[in-house]
């Protein structure tokens, strides 16, 4: 069986095509970017109609496929932009009744948790979902992912992106964040929110746009820490302390999540599960409680088609079935909303 997936909850148009098996025969994406500022949901769309043909073509080239050869059309049918999902769900509607094979919309967040799992083997991980509008620690549990623990406000990768526009870098801002972040060792303390399994970003957010506005883009003197002394600051050195704040709350929540149900695998996946000192903090960290980690590969952490079709295959063979009424969109559709039966 090949599924083609098609992705497009946000800023990333993505197409793959996947066998039943878990072989990834292609996986093509296009991300909106911009020079400074965030993105526009208006951008976005006209981006996806923009690129959505040249991919098309593209992931059956790639795939070495002909249309007719696919058997099952999967799209990202929620959460996201209402817009840009649209893009994804007509896109599926019309290929699908072209080609007069079945269709099938899927969760987002779960699509991320399925390809983490492909590529791991584990099978009753806890799962770290660390993407834009997500920040999640999830288990499954009696037939669905349950939410263990999570952002009470934003999440990481709105976040990051969030504190790196406010210093001036283009869209997507995570990547330049960890870059800058690598060039310095010098730590500023900033609010440390947690909540048992739960955890808040926007404090940290609104002190360090506090911090940011005393010091010009390049360096000056700011006055910072309870100790009240002044130290040289630049961009790097705000980088360096959000990443090691934030992803030790990250770690800590993991951490409590895994004590408390008793799990012995840990798999972080989603776009900012590409980000190398998460991976290191959390490989630390289940070192030294003899747990099992795996962290998404790269090319599959960030949004794309190839998830979309592996989830696509998973739910139609377990026997899962949609009627074109039920392929509507769902902006907020939860990961916790999603009976799971092909387990």
């Amino acid at each position: 069986m090949l599924c083609l997936g098609i992705e497009s909850t946000s800023h990333t148009i993505g197409l793959g095509i996947v066998d039943d098996d878990g072989n990834i025969l292609a996986n093509e994406r296009s991300t909106l970017t911009t020079e400074s500022g965030g993105i526009h949901p208006r951008k976005a769309l006209e981006h996806h109609h923009l690129f959505f043909g040249l991919l098309l073509e593209k992931v059956f080239d790639t795939a070495k496929v002909k249309p007719s050869d696919i058997d099952l059309i999967a799209f990202s049918k929620g959460p996201g932009l209402g817009g840009t999902l649209r893009v994804s769900a007509a896109a599926a509607r019309a290929l699908a009744t072209k080609l007069n094979i079945p269709l099938i919309g899927v969760n987002h967040p779960i699509a991320h948790i399925e390809i983490a799992k492909l590529t791991s083997g584990f099978k009753d991980p806890v799962i770290l979902y660390v993407s834009g509008a997500n920040t999640q620690i999830i288990s499954l549990a009696a037939g669905r992912y349950r939410v263990a623990g999570e952002t009470l406000d934003i999440g990481i990768g709105n976040f990051l992106d969030a504190f790196g526009r406010y210093i001036g870098l283009g869209f997507p801002q995570g990547p330049k964040v960890e870059e800058l972040a690598s060039k310095s060792k010098t730590y500023i303390e900033l609010p440390y929110t947690i909540k048992g399994i739960d955890f808040s970003f926007s404090g940290i957010l609104t002190n360090l746009k506090r911090i940011s506005s005393k010091y010009k883009p390049k360096l000056s003197k700011a006055k910072l820490g309870p100790a009240k002394q002044y130290v040289s600051l630049g961009k790097e050195d705000l980088c360096y302390s959000t990443q090691e704040t934030v992803f030790a709350i990250l770690t800590e929540a993991v951490e409590r999540a895994l004590a408390h149900l008793d799990k012995k695998e840990l798999l972080v996946t989603g776009g900012v599960a590409a980000n190398k000192r998460l991976g290191e903090m959390l490989n630390t960290m289940c070192k030294a409680r003899g747990i099992k980690f795996h962290q998404v590969p790269r090319e599959l952490s960030g949004d794309q088609g190839a998830m979309i079709a592996w989830l696509g295959i998973l739910e139609h063979k377990a026997g899962r079935k949609q009627t074109l009424k039920q392929t509507e969109v769902d902006k907020n559709w939860r990961a916790d909303e999603v009976d799971v039966i092909w387990t």
